[in-house]
């Protein structure tokens, strides 16, 4: 405690209370003329100038000042100054600032006039201008934005009126008096009376307030003003004022504390005068001193992070499959749900409208389809008498027109605007109904819509007192589609169609359709996933203003906010009970919002009325809203408030956990909420900062405070706790926090080098690893980014290559559905548009909404500014660097288009390309794009319907546009060859289900399998070749054939002569068909002993059922001889399809590290010196099926095969992984022929099923530790220039690495 600062407290608060009143009174002085109207008293106020005695009346009177004892303030009054012969005026008395409060100045004017008001404004700093202080006496108004007019409220005699003045930098004030009813002044000696104000008094220690602190207050204090709109001055009003505050906050707690610990010094017996040397001299330091050296109110720059494993964040569950949860109790439909089933499926055309109105316990169905160019309306209804019809048309909505004739039944009765039509019992197809109906046909397209009424037991029926109004516009509304759409399996059709049931109850009001919600919340849960999807896309249908919000129905808003907090408390428990599907429940609450009980409705209409108190708004507009609010909340009302209390806004959404109180103001309703107990330790320090933070103009500190903040709050989160609705409100209002902050962030990202948006990536990727479920993927690509930064800081030469890989992985996450709404939500969204009517321009837009609503958006966004970087690493693939002409055709897929013949020369542009597809007739060029490879797709692409001549190379894509006549010169400069004549030789069976790999010749089993034999002792003996038997050709039909699988052969004759039909729709039926066949007793034993003896583990030694998994993997291959790709391919050589025969080939799986491709010929650069080559973690299946992303690839001089290049790391994000288990591979007698590419068509099929891994590299060896890599790669490429030499040509090898090991598994002449 400093001695200055330990005097002031012993002076001012213990030892003499009364002392500033004396010496006020030693201080006071008076003017020349000793005759003033306001007498400066109490070093409080002085006059600018002397006041003449020459009033309009004599009297002036003065009142003394009393004694000021104990804790009261110094309190100045003055005197009274006769202003008229009726009216005198006195300053009763001007306070100086207290805590908390302004100076306060009291005025007293005698007089009969209750019209009296006072024009006034304040004085700061060294200007004569008047400022216009922003707190003001209750009915001020601005006059022509220079001074104020404050009211006197009338008491007796006399009118009364109290000015608060907050800002400590206003030194006076001055005013005017004016009767408004007699347009009289009353004035100073013509000029203006001017009141100095007290110097704020000094009770602070001597500290500085951090500005960032100021701030924070400023804003506390803006926002408890309702939040109002400041003029610049006002903003250095406040801002001062907030300053004030954190002074006398400080000065509290510190006097409250050296009273004490000075009175603990006077019980022990100590005098004051004692106490006053001890601390002058420095011997006492008190508590306070010690807390004033300790406590500090400066804030850091950025946080410092906490390190952390970040496989923590991992969030991993198991599917479930869909089927499990779907009721398989029949649905039970009504009358009308019956009628109105049978004429969706005789509707020939589209259906525009469709709806159910409740009459009572009765319903009324009305349907209008638009079938070849006319309009037709259906009603039904299940009233139990008679029906009429009264209806009309209209050419603008609502307005009552007759129908023309040719729209009227033979009994129809015609009045002057309207006709009346008798509803018929209903039948349908023979089909007789418990219902009445009727159908109107109008061929004028002229007609908007339809009023109507029924009349039914002599009463007239309406819809809720209104007419029945049905539209025929069919561009307002999404086509509805048959029933069968809904039928996908998996989809939780009952709860979709209770949904679209109950819209129109929904669209009463928010209160409605958020009880239907709660009510539909448990049905939901048992669907599964798919049914919570369904809850989503209604509440986002309902969010996006796509349904109705209110209809016809009045609310209040705290009716709306119990509703909507009923809804979130059951989406609540299912969060806890059921984690796996946390994702979409988030989505949800988001999309609904917080609610409360009661609370919120009511604190919006509090507020309402704190805008009207603050700004003197009575009555008018505001008046009006606030009591429409109370009686009947509409939509527009809901938008204006939504923002402010939603409950996933940051602000809110922190008020809510670290807990806030306001007592309220006169009419307002006091609210207490209670901090959420056992939040982590600094967890409120850490939002402050946020908070503080929060419109840096540079993000990437706050960025920080963000993550870490959603870090230490995910343990809570993830635990059953009470009021875990509002922490995970929070952290989805940190969540959207840092998306809007990144989107802020983008300038700052301008010109930034790659280290910092890689930085930026690897907070937003965390920030989505924090938000979804099963993030494996996500985490891995975190560790990715970590390590590209390291290896860029450390000075790595492959840090571009690396952190090119993490960046494809990372867009192939966003790709693939990783960060985006799960895949259930849009089907569900595809269901809901065929039962809940939505504009047509909304229905394609759906997912991409749900994207840019989280941060996916943003990270594509930085990975578009960070890939430029990477100029100069391979981002393409050639697979064929062959020149080509044609015309550009862009498709979806491939594979929709794989069986069609073009006219002319074609370069497919695909968007899509599995790898299993078959290439077109006539296409002389397929372009796709991988998921790092969009630019130069996208520049092609828009070159669509063009004639280009395409030249790819190794290192880019060169096109350019042509004439049909330079097409016709290059064709004619080309030879033209024929097709390629190409035969298969039908394969006898040799009498043997299977043989050993020395029995092996070309009558018996293809290439692939001879080739695999023939290495077997040739190759160097580090190069390992996996034991071999197989199934030779003819066994398949061979087994078709036995008397076993007669059934079978018949349904597969069939099947094969539709196909031969052109019928290509059933070449699935046919491989399903084989699947059927059973084994013949004499080839499972002689496979046994061809299997044992060759030291293959037999299958049925582990039991019968593991005999079965080996012949249904052996019957898959067969079966692939009827893939679509395979058929197609030979169709296209014209080869004969019954002559192609398949043998097996089996082997031992080796449960691979790594697996790889050789090419002893580069395929790029066609440059035979050097080898290519890819390498993918587990299984080959990965880099030779249709799996997304890219391997690691290398190529090796092979002058020198111990200095591998590596060309690009592995973005893969799937591995495969297999048990001990046997492999079956396709080997047919068409996949080498001389001049056709068969190898790859068929299956190879294990016995078990692969199991997918998601794939970590930046702990993978062969990414981290430079030596293992180089040896691992210079051994693939020394066993592939090995094989090559054995052979004399070049080869396209296959093989596994295991612990270090090569394995060679197959290898085939290079095409």
């Amino acid at each position: 405690m400093s001695n200055s600062i330990g005097n002031n407290f012993l002076h001012q608060s213990l030892l003499s209370p009364t002392v500033l009143e004396h010496q006020g009174r030693i201080n006071s002085s008076s003017c020349a003329g000793g005759n003033t109207l306001f007498q400066p008293q109490a070093n409080s106020l002085t006059n600018k100038s002397c006041l003449s005695t020459a009033f309009r009346g004599n009297r002036l009177r003065i009142q003394k000042n009393k004694l000021l004892m104990g804790k009261q303030r110094a309190v100045s009054r003055w005197p009274q100054a006769v202003l008229a012969a009726d009216v005198s005026a006195e300053v009763v008395d001007v306070r100086p600032p207290t805590s908390g409060s302004g100076s306060l100045v009291n005025i007293v004017v005698t007089s009969s006039s209750d019209s009296l008001l006072l024009h006034w404004g304040a004085i700061k700093g060294q200007k004569d201008n008047w400022i216009l202080p922003q707190r003001r006496p209750v009915g001020s108004m601005v006059y022509k934005n220079k001074a104020l007019r404050s009211p006197f409220k009338k008491s007796g005699s006399n009118a009364i009126l109290s000015i608060e003045i907050e800002d400590p930098g206003v030194q006076a004030l001055e005013f005017l008096i004016f009767d408004e009813a007699q347009n009289k002044w009353y004035k100073k000696s013509g000029g203006n009376f001017h009141v100095k104000l007290p110097v704020r008094e000094s009770r602070t220690p001597n500290v500085s307030v951090p500005e960032d602190l100021v701030q924070i207050q400023a804003y506390l204090r803006w926002e408890k003003k309702g939040k109002q709109i400041y003029t610049p001055k006002q903003e250095e009003e406040e801002y001062e004022a907030a300053r004030m505050d954190l002074l006398e906050e400080i000065a509290r707690e510190t006097i409250e504390e050296a009273r004490k610990e000075l009175q603990f010094e006077l019980e022990k017996g100590a005098s004051t005068d004692e106490i006053q040397k001890r601390i002058t001299k420095g011997k006492i330091e008190t508590k306070v001193a010690k807390q004033a050296g300790r406590k500090s109110y400066s804030t850091v720059e950025r946080i410092q992070r906490k390190k952390r494993d970040v496989m923590q964040l991992l969030s991993r569950f198991t599917s479930r499959p869909v089927e499990e949860n779907i009721s398989s109790e029949p649905e039970v439909l009504s009358e009308i749900q019956q009628y109105e089933r049978a004429i969706e499926d005789h509707i020939d055309g589209p259906i525009v409208k469709k709806q159910t109105y409740k009459l009572a316990d009765k319903k009324l169905m009305v349907l209008v389809a638009k079938p070849s160019g006319m309009t037709k309306v259906y009603l039904a209804t299940d009233l139990p008498e008679p029906v009429v019809l009264h209806w009309a048309l209209s050419k603008r909505p609502g307005e009552w027109v007759a129908p023309p004739s040719n729209a009227l039944s033979p009994d129809s009765v015609s009045f002057d605007n309207a006709v009346e039509t008798k509803f018929v019992a209903s039948s349908f197809n023979d089909q007789s109904y418990k219902v009445q109906s009727l159908e109107i046909t109008i061929e004028d397209d002229g007609f908007v819509g339809m009023p109507f009424v029924l009349l039914s037991g002599g009463k007239w029926v309406k819809n809720k007192g209104s007419d029945f109004y049905v539209e025929f516009n069919p561009e307002s509304v999404v086509v509805v589609q048959k029933k069968e759409t809904l039928d996908a399996k998996g989809t939780p059709k009952v709860l979709l169609d209770k949904i679209a049931e109950l819209e129109s109850e929904a669209q009463k009001s928010f209160m409605h359709r958020f009880n239907i919600a709660a009510d539909l919340m448990e049905q939901a849960t048992s669907a599964g996933e798919l049914g919570l999807a369904a809850i989503l896309v209604w509440m986002r249908y309902m969010a996006t203003r796509q349904l109705i919000w209110n209809k016809n129905y009045n609310v209040k808003p705290r009716e709306i906010s119990k509703a909507q907090d009923m809804l979130i408390d059951l989406v609540q428990n299912v969060y806890r009970s059921h984690p796996h599907y946390r994702e979409i429940l988030r989505m949800i609450m988001s999309t609904v919002g917080r609610g409360g009980d009661g609370d919120v409705g009511q604190r919006i209409r509090d507020e309402i009325l704190v805008i009207q108190r603050k700004n003197d708004c009575k009555g008018g507009m505001m008046e009006e809203w606030h009591q429409k609010l109370h009686n009947n909340t509409s939509p527009d009302d809901v938008v204006i408030c939504q923002a402010v209390h939603s409950g996933a806004d940051l602000e809110s959404a922190v008020a809510n956990c670290m807990g806030y109180k306001d007592e309220g103001e006169g009419f307002m309703v006091g609210v207490h909420i209670n901090p959420i107990s056992g939040l982590p330790s600094g967890f409120q320090e850490l939002i402050r900062y946020v908070l503080l933070h929060i419109e840096d103009k540079n993000v990437e500190a706050l960025l920080e405070g963000l993550l870490e903040a959603r870090e230490e709050l995910r343990p809570s989160i993830n635990q059953p706790k009470d009021r875990l609705k509002d922490l995970i409100f929070l952290d989805i209002a940190l969540d959207s926090t840092v998306r809007t902050t990144v989107e802020r962030g983008y300038e700052e990202l301008s010109n930034a080098s790659p280290e910092k948006i890689m930085y930026f990536i690897s907070l937003v990727v965390e920030n989505l690893a924090l938000s979804v479920d099963n993030n494996e993927d996500l985490i891995c690509c975190l560790k990715g980014w970590n390590l590209a930064l390291s290896m860029l800081k450390n000075g790595y030469d492959h840090w571009a290559l690396f952190a090119k890989s993490v960046l494809d992985r990372t867009r192939l996450a966003c790709k693939q559905g990783r960060v985006i709404p799960p895949t259930n939500a849009t089907i569900c969204w595809d269901c809901f548009k065929s039962t809940i009517y939505v504009h047509f321009k909304q229905v394609n837009i759906f997912t991409e909404e749900m994207i840019r609503a989280g941060s996916a958006a943003s990270l594509s966004s930085l990975l578009n500014r960070l890939d430029p970087f990477f100029g100069n690493c391979t981002s393409r693939k050639v697979i064929s660097p062959v020149e080509a002409i044609g015309y550009v055709v862009v498709v979806d897929e491939l594979l929709s288009v794989q069986n069609k013949s073009y006219s002319e020369p074609t370069i497919l542009v695909a968007k899509s390309v599995k790898g299993e597809e078959e290439i077109p007739d006539c296409a002389v060029a397929v372009c796709f794009a991988t998921c790092f490879d969009y630019n130069i797709l996208g520049e092609i692409q828009a070159n669509e319907g063009k004639l280009l001549h395409l030249k790819p190379t190794s290192a880019d894509v060169a096109y350019s546009t042509m004439s049909e006549d330079e097409l016709a010169t290059a064709t004619d400069s080309k030879e033209v060859s024929a097709a390629p004549s190409v035969t298969l030789v039908r394969k006898e069976f040799s009498g043997r289900y299977a043989i050993s790999s020395e029995e092996f010749t070309s009558e018996m089993v293809g290439a692939k399998s001879r080739n695999i034999a023939h290495l077997k002792g040739k190759v160097p003996s580090w190069v390992h070749i996996p034991t071999s038997v197989a199934l030779p050709f003819g066994v398949f039909e061979t087994v078709l054939s036995d008397d076993l699988n007669q059934v079978v052969a018949d349904k597969l004759q069939i099947l094969k002569r539709k196909l031969d039909e052109g019928d290509f729709s059933v070449l699935g039926e046919i491989r399903s068909t084989v699947l059927e066949l059973s084994a013949p007793p004499q080839l499972v034993k002689e496979l046994k002993e061809k299997m044992q003896r060759s030291g293959m583990p037999w299958p049925g030694d582990e039991g019968s059922q593991r005999w079965e998994q080996a012949w249904t993997a052996i019957k898959k291959v067969w079966a692939s001889k009827w893939n679509e790709r395979a058929y197609f391919s030979t169709r296209k050589v014209r080869l004969d399809h019954d002559y192609l025969c398949m043998a097996v080939l089996v082997q031992e799986i080796i449960n691979a590290d790594y697996a790889f491709v050789i090419h002893t010929t580069n395929p790029s650069s066609g440059d035979s010196s050097e080898i290519y080559a890819e390498v993918v973690m587990g299984l080959g299946e990965t880099l030779v099926g249709a799996y997304l992303g890219r391997a690691l690839s290398f190529i090796c001089k092979k002058n020198d095969l111990d200095a591998p290049q590596v060309l690009g790391y592995p973005s893969k994000p799937v591995g495969l992984f297999i048990r001990p288990s046997i492999i079956f591979r396709s080997d047919s007698n068409g996949e080498d022929l001389e001049g056709y590419a068969g190898a790859g068509l068929y299956d190879s099929v294990p016995m078990d099923e692969e199991e997918k891994v998601i794939v970590d590299y930046s702990s993978d060896p062969l990414i981290v530790d430079g030596n293992f890599r180089r040896s691992i790669l210079s051994s693939i490429a020394r066993a592939g220039s090995a094989i090559e030499d054995l052979y004399g040509s070049a080869q396209d090898i296959e093989g596994v690495v295991k612990d270090g090991k090569i394995y060679v598994v197959q290898t085939r002449p290079q095409m």
